[in-house]
C-alpha cells in the first residue's frame, strides 16, 4: 500500500498572515515567508550601484508587509541565490520597497542584469533597527561613507515623515571619488524641503569637483554639536566607524547615543550559518543597528 505525502504551503499557514513582530527571536519561523515582488522601476546611480524599486504583487502581503529603518531583507534570486540588502526607503509606502545594490559578485551581478518587469522574491525584514522614537526632541546627526548611504535613507524619511520631532538634522557625507557619490539627485530636496544641512566631501577631487577634499572627519571642524541633546547615526565601511565614533566620544557624545549598521557582516540573516557570529553575539540576529557601546565591547566587531 502507497501513501502520499500531504503538500503544504508554510504561506498560507495562520501564523504567515499575522502582522511581523520585530523582535525576531520571537517568532524566528516567519523568516521562511517570500514575498513575491515586481521590478517596476530601476536608477542607474554609478557605475556600479543600481537603486531597484520593487512592489510586492499580492494586495494582502503588501499591506502585511512592515520594516523599520536599519533593517534588511534577503533578496531571492531563484537558480542564482540569494544576498542580504538594506531597506533604501520609506517606511510609510505600503508594498513598495527601495534596495540600492552593489555590484560585487555573481548574485548582485544578476540582478544588476534585471530588467524592469523582472519577479524576485525578498524574505523578511530582519534585524534590529535605528530607534528613531528614542531620539525624538534631539538633534540628529546622520553620517556615511560611500554605500553606507543607502541603509541612511530610511532615518532620513522617517525623520521627514515626523520633522516637526526633530530638531537640528546634519547629514555628512563623504566619498573616495565624486563619481562615487549616491543620490546626489536629493540633495537639493533634503535641503530645502527637508530642512537638513547637508555637508559633502570627497579624497580623491577631479577638475570638476569644487567642494571640500579629506576624510569625513574634517567636516566636524566647522560644526558646534550640543553633545547632550544630540544622537548620531553612522554607517559606512567599519574603519570609518573608529574615527567618526571616537571624534563624537572626544567632544562628549556619549557612546550609548551613537548608532552603527554593521551590514557588511550580515549573510544568512537567521544566526544560522554563523559567518556574522561575533564572540558569542550573532549580528544578524542581535544586529545589525547597536549603540557604539555595545560594538566596542565585541571583540572585532569592526
Amino acid at each position: 500500500m502507497s501513501y502520499a505525502i500531504p503538500t503544504s504551503n508554510i504561506n498560507m499557514e495562520p501564523f504567515m498572515k499575522m502582522p511581523p513582530d520585530f523582535n525576531r527571536k520571537s517568532i524566528i519561523m516567519r523568516t521562511d515567508k517570500v514575498y513575491e515582488c515586481e521590478i517596476i522601476n530601476i536608477v542607474r546611480l554609478t557605475d556600479m550601484e543600481k537603486l531597484f524599486h520593487l512592489r510586492i504583487i499580492d494586495p494582502v502581503e503588501a499591506e502585511l508587509f512592515k520594516f523599520k529603518p536599519g533593517q534588511f531583507v534577503m533578496v531571492e534570486l531563484p537558480g542564482f541565490g540569494e544576498m542580504p540588502i538594506s531597506l533604501s526607503g520609506s517606511t510609510q509606502r505600503k508594498g513598495h520597497i527601495g534596495l540600492c545594490v552593489r555590484k560585487s559578485g555573481k548574485v548582485t551581478g544578476m540582478l544588476h542584469k534585471a530588467v524592469v518587469g523582472a519577479k524576485i522574491g525578498i524574505r523578511g525584514p530582519f534585524g534590529t533597527f535605528f530607534p528613531m522614537e528614542r531620539m525624538a526632541g534631539n538633534n540628529i546627526l546622520l553620517i556615511a561613507g560611500g554605500l553606507g548611504l543607502a541603509p541612511l535613507r530610511g532615518p532620513i524619511y522617517w525623520v521627514n515623515e515626523h520633522r516637526s520631532e526633530y530638531k537640528d538634522v546634519h547629514l555628512l557625507y563623504g566619498t573616495k571619488k565624486p563619481e562615487q557619490i549616491l543620490f546626489d539627485y536629493q540633495f537639493d530636496m533634503w535641503a530645502r524641503i527637508y530642512d537638513f544641512d547637508i555637508r559633502l566631501i570627497v579624497e580623491e577631487p577631479d577638475d570638476r569637483w569644487k567642494g571640500r577634499v579629506g576624510l569625513i572627519t574634517k567636516l566636524f571642524d566647522d560644526m558646534t554639536i550640543d553633545t547632550g541633546n544630540t544622537y548620531a547615526i553612522v554607517c559606512g565601511p567599519p574603519v570609518m566607524f573608529k574615527f567618526v565614533c571616537t571624534h563624537l566620544n572626544k567632544i562628549g557624545l556619549p557612546m550609548d547615543r551613537m548608532f552603527v549598521d554593521l551590514e557588511r557582516r550580515m549573510h544568512c540573516g537567521m544566526g544560522k550559518c554563523c559567518r556574522c557570529m561575533v564572540g558569542s553575539t550573532f549580528t544578524c540576529v542581535d544586529g545589525p543597528v547597536m549603540d557604539y557601546w555595545t560594538v566596542m565591547n565585541l571583540k572585532e566587531a569592526i
